[in-house]
């Protein structure tokens, strides 16, 4: 049985941020930007309403018809240098100000909130319109049932027909490695956080022929 997606809207705005709270609460970056599983708990969702905000506005969220996982995606067109944001980060596509404005908003006293939108920031490829998958998350009682992998199918099959790449930074090593599977290459040599870990930006080149898609990473 196929997985019914359709595109979120303002209404599924709480939604959206809840899915990518829960799902993102264990992943590395998140740790390393809320250090402590409490102050994590506590503050961690603010970053999350910042990124829909932001993807609702200028993107577009997919998200499954029972609400159990989501993808968030910017398109870049070719004639701007860098998207902002990340998988795991805290960018911004309204320019440089933007990463202040989201530290202020999320978390004034982080200054790893507003580093890590400037680092990925840095690495982000420009010159090719692309597809940016800024986040994709599944509800943690949900994950492994391919969800993920319905989700960023369909815009990779999109990308495919259209001779559009894709983007996005992998945040673990497991990811990365899932992520190679479904056509991503290394874009750069990874970004090591300071006193943190790694992310790995990595890019699609479109397929002449679309094929099955692997299993999907899901945060």
């Amino acid at each position: 049985m196929g997985v019914a997606i359709r595109t979120a809207g303002e209404d599924d705005r709480e939604l959206i941020v809840r899915l990518l709270d829960e799902a993102f609460q264990d992943d590395p970056v998140s740790g390393w930007v809320f250090p402590g599983a409490e102050y994590r708990r506590t503050t961690h969702h603010k970053l999350m309403a910042a990124f829909t905000d932001v993807v609702l506005a200028d993107g577009r969220i997919d998200v499954t018809e029972d609400g159990s996982a989501c993808a968030l995606w910017m398109s870049v067109p070719a004639e701007e240098p860098g998207a902002g944001g990340s998988g795991s980060g805290a960018g911004d596509p309204a320019g440089d100000d933007g990463f202040a404005r989201t530290r202020q908003d999320v978390d004034p006293d982080n200054e790893r909130v507003e580093l890590i939108g400037r680092l990925t920031a840095d690495i982000h490829p420009s010159g090719r319109a692309h597809e940016y998958l800024w986040m994709i998350g599944v509800a943690p009682g949900r994950q492994g049932e391919g969800l993920g992998t319905a989700l960023i199918g369909s815009v990779l099959d999109r990308c495919d027909r259209e001779g559009r790449a894709a983007y996005l930074e992998a945040s673990n090593e497991r990811s990365r490695r899932l992520y190679e599977r479904l056509g991503f290459e290394a874009a750069g040599q990874p970004l090591s956080l300071p006193d943190g870990p790694s992310m790995w930006p990595m890019w699609r080149e479109p397929r002449s022929t679309a094929t099955g898609s692997p299993a999907l990473p899901e945060g």
